[in-house]
């Protein structure tokens, strides 16, 4: 029961980072600025909980390695995908993120096809489709955004994966290795500002500190009862459970940012279908 009560905490805070994301771009409308803002913000909070706990273990090199993925390349995406898709929209997209793990599992990992888990798929597909198929969506909303959030989600996906296997017999903490796969994914985000935007991008980050940081710190409490239920529950349950952030991301939208968001019938359907094709994966699988 620790797992379940962890990944549906992770759930939760992740769908509230989202909206503190859609808050803080209304303020400041640098998404790659705010990716570094909430990677540092996120990592800070993931050092401090693992200073406290004080266990260390081994070295903890194949979670940096992880982090290179998400949130390394996945951050600078979802936050992308917030800015122009919205929060209720990006949520219903990572929400999909069990298909992409059954998928990888049944091409790369052998696993057999169970006609639930097809079943599950095809409810998360029809999810997608209700989302794609609205007709009123905000001004600002972009088709690209919507790229992005589902880059971020095979990122998210293939990461949720490798830390279950890593898991498995290591001696590194959840909190340690929460902490070192988001040390390794903000040095991911450094060097792509540095590539981008040269040594302007630390006045670029300081503009964005403070609208972003208050995301950057629900993300760092998000990873790290992410990480803490790998390490009690298998990925099968965790991942459908953490992808109720759908649900709660377009609940919470609709409540803070309904103005904006404009959260219809379409997007709740969506989000209800990915998160009913989640969870029937999840107990079938």
């Amino acid at each position: 029961m620790l797992g379940v009560a962890l990944a549906v905490t992770s759930a939760v805070l992740f769908g509230c980072m989202s909206v503190a994301l859609a808050l803080a771009f209304r303020r400041a409308p640098d998404a790659e600025g705010g990716a570094l803002v909430t990677s540092i913000a996120g990592f800070a909070v993931c050092a401090v909980a693992a200073a406290i706990d004080g266990a260390w273990g081994a070295w903890p090199w194949p979670f940096v390695l992880a982090g290179l993925l998400a949130p390394g390349g996945s951050q600078i995406l979802f936050v992308s995908g917030v800015r122009n898709a919205g929060a209720s929209r990006s949520s219903v997209v990572v929400g999909m993120a069990p298909l992409v793990s059954v998928t990888i599992a049944l091409v790369f990992l052998g696993e057999p096809a169970h006609p639930a888990l097809l079943a599950g798929a095809l409810l998360i597909v029809t999810g997608g489709a209700a989302l794609a198929g609205e007709r009123v969506r905000p001004e600002t909303f972009r088709p690209i955004g919507v790229a992005f959030a589902l880059g971020a989600t095979l990122f998210f996906a293939t990461r949720d994966t490798i830390v279950r296997s890593l898991s498995k017999g290591t001696s590194v903490p959840p909190l340690v290795a929460a902490a070192a796969t988001v040390a390794s994914g903000t040095a991911v985000v450094v060097l792509y500002l540095l590539a981008t935007r040269g040594r302007a991008f630390a006045a670029d980050t300081a503009r964005a500190a403070l609208p972003f940081a208050p995301a950057g710190v629900l993300w760092g409490l998000s990873y790290i009862t992410l990480f803490e239920a790998f390490y009690h529950q298998r990925v099968t349950v965790v991942s459908p459970l953490v992808a109720t952030e759908s649900l709660f991301g377009v609940a919470l939208a609709a409540i803070v940012l309904r103005r904006t968001e404009v959260v219809g019938r379409h997007v709740v359907t969506g989000a209800l279908l990915v998160v009913g094709g989640g969870a029937l994966i999840g107990v079938f699988r």
